[in-house]
């Protein structure tokens, strides 16, 4: 079984900004060709899970409640669609509180990669990936032995490839071209 870990913003949902975060499901907009996206590995036998940093919690800038009601509400959309997913993980630190959750580090790769061996599904981890809008996103992926693609679709820009100090194995301009890189 291939598992594909996704970020949140940047991937499924516009990029707020630098230092800006989705306080609100009314600040939350898909990304066009997502839902598309989404269909397409749901159909293909992957497992998906969106994993990111929401640290905008602890720092006070819009409460876990909030957060909660985004994520009801973008599986809900989802699920009109036909859309499953197989879990959404966040962690609500600050970088300063080093917790292991934070990426770059795995630890919610790891969580949710236990979750599917304690239910024994065999996991094919050389062929699952993790899609990021960020080089954060390309080193956690490649710490916990993914393939990766860069889309730009959030984020990151190619213009700033010289600056990169890792390199992912693909890039993409948006989750359906690197759905499609995914299912080649």
């Amino acid at each position: 079984m291939r598992v594909i870990f996704l970020d949140r913003d940047g991937v499924i949902n516009a990029y707020p900004g630098d230092r800006e975060y989705v306080k609100s499901w009314e600040e939350f907009r898909f990304l066009p060709q997502v839902k598309l996206a989404l269909k397409k590995l749901n159909h293909s036998d992957c497992r998906i899970f969106v994993i990111s940093n929401q640290a905008g919690v602890s720092k006070g800038s819009y409460t876990q409640e909030a957060l909660d009601e985004i994520t009801r509400n973008m599986l809900k959309e989802l699920e009109k669609e036909g859309i499953t997913l197989s879990g959404v993980y966040y962690c609500t630190h600050r970088s300063e509180e080093n917790c292991s959750c934070r990426k770059p580090k795995t630890g919610l790769l790891d969580l949710a990669l236990k979750g599917l061996k304690e239910k024994d599904i065999k996991i094919d981890l050389k062929n699952s990936y993790f899609v990021g809008d960020t080089i954060r996103d390309i080193q956690t992926g490649k710490s916990a032995g993914l393939k990766t693609i860069l889309v730009f679709s959030g984020k990151e820009k190619e213009e700033n490839r010289k600056n990169w100090e890792i390199l992912p194995d693909f890039t993409a301009d948006g989750l359906l071209e690197a759905t499609d890189l995914i299912l080649k």
